[in-house]
């Protein structure tokens, strides 16, 4: 009896993570943990004032609205919610579409140059913005940064593009070492200005650097939407070329497969994605690796069904970590990017080891 309980365990683990990890599962996991982050912050609220507030939101009669915790509720805390599922989700969904199409579960958008090309454009931005910008307002001062970074993102994505390509044909091994190149010029960049920045522009970049969503707003909502929803359609449109792509090159050109379509629209989906998402919240790190492996390993490999499965889960996990990094330390806060680093080096390790144990068949 003993044994058979011991044969039947892993067996109900694999259906529990089955349920968990498919869509269904996902979107209820995101909507309990949306409406459960609503509560959760320096300021602490109750269910009933949240329901209240939620209920005179709607109009239903009976209600009374309190203007403080209105504000917080739909001013600070929801555009954080909504801004972290939709960056989360864009991370994640780029990194699959990227590891399908360099058939490498270790690849992510860093790897060609998005992030870092996002990353110098937008401290280049901070650093000369003042010069450039002086008798501005602030605001348009930061769309001028969010402009910058989006644009460093796309640029140095076709440099990269351009660079791996000779006669039509883009080799993906030229690729990646062209994204090591680039992202390595990137970031000497990067450290040459934030050497000559001032105090309040060195502030700045540490904000790029590691990351938040503090600063979450409904302008930025109105900035990350559209771009997802472009970005998550392009992608999703080569599904079945990526599914073929694995197969090889070669392979999948004989099953009818347009390669150089489905490499531009990858790289084009991914650039908008992660350079939006670097711009509004600057690195976060580890999102766009680990969640299409946690997804391959639940769901399997068709990218049909991994390609919205890792938006939900990165979503979901963005989510659930910047709602530890506003309550962690309160009043205070913990850059997001830390805390994602934290949680995704030892992940990242553990894929490295696996990989290794399957080339020397250990």
């Amino acid at each position: 009896m003993i044994t058979s309980i011991h044969r039947s365990t892993p067996s109900l683990l694999r259906k529990m993570s089955s349920l968990l990890f498919s869509n269904t599962g996902m979107t209820l996991i995101l909507l309990v943990s949306g409406f459960s982050s609503l509560f959760l912050g320096a300021y602490s609220t109750g269910v009933n004032d949240v329901i209240e507030s939620i209920a005179s939101f709607l109009g239903v009669p009976g209600y009374s609205s309190s203007g403080s915790l209105d504000y917080l509720l739909w001013n600070i805390r929801l555009p954080r919610i909504l801004l972290s599922i939709l960056v989360g989700a864009a991370l994640a969904l780029s990194g699959a579409a990227i590891q399908g199409l360099f058939r490498n579960p270790l690849a992510d958008p860093s790897l060609i140059g998005v992030t870092s090309g996002a990353m110098v454009f937008a401290v280049a931005g901070i650093v000369l913005g003042d010069s450039l910008l002086g008798s501005f307002p602030i605001a348009v001062g930061f769309i001028s940064t969010l402009i910058s970074a989006f644009i460093g993102s796309l640029s140095t994505t076709y440099l990269v593009y351009r660079l791996a390509t000779y006669r039509g044909k883009t080799a993906v091994a030229t690729m990646l070492l062209a994204g090591i190149a680039v992202t390595a010029l990137a970031g000497a960049l990067t450290g040459l200005m934030t050497y000559f920045s001032s105090e309040e522009e060195l502030r700045d970049i540490t904000f790029w650097t590691l990351g938040s969503v503090g600063g979450a707003s409904w302008h930025m909502l109105a900035y990350m939407g559209p771009v997802f929803l472009l970005a998550a359609v392009l992608l999703f449109s080569v599904h079945k070329e990526l599914d073929l792509l694995s197969l090889g090159e070669q392979e999948a050109i004989y099953l009818g497969a347009n390669l150089q379509r489905v490499k531009w629209t990858v790289i084009g989906g991914a650039a908008l994605a992660v350079g939006c998402s670097v711009a509004l919240c600057g690195m976060i790190s580890f999102i766009a690796l680990v969640v299409p492996h946690l997804i391959r390993l639940t769901q399997g490999t068709s990218h049909r069904q991994l390609l919205p499965g890792a938006a939900l889960l990165g979503g979901i996990l963005l989510l659930i970590a910047d709602t530890f990094a506003r309550t962690i330390i309160a009043p205070a806060e913990l850059p997001i990017g830390i805390l994602t680093a934290l949680l995704g080096a030892p992940f990242f390790i553990g894929i490295l080891l696996q990989t290794k144990r399957k080339h020397l068949n250990i």
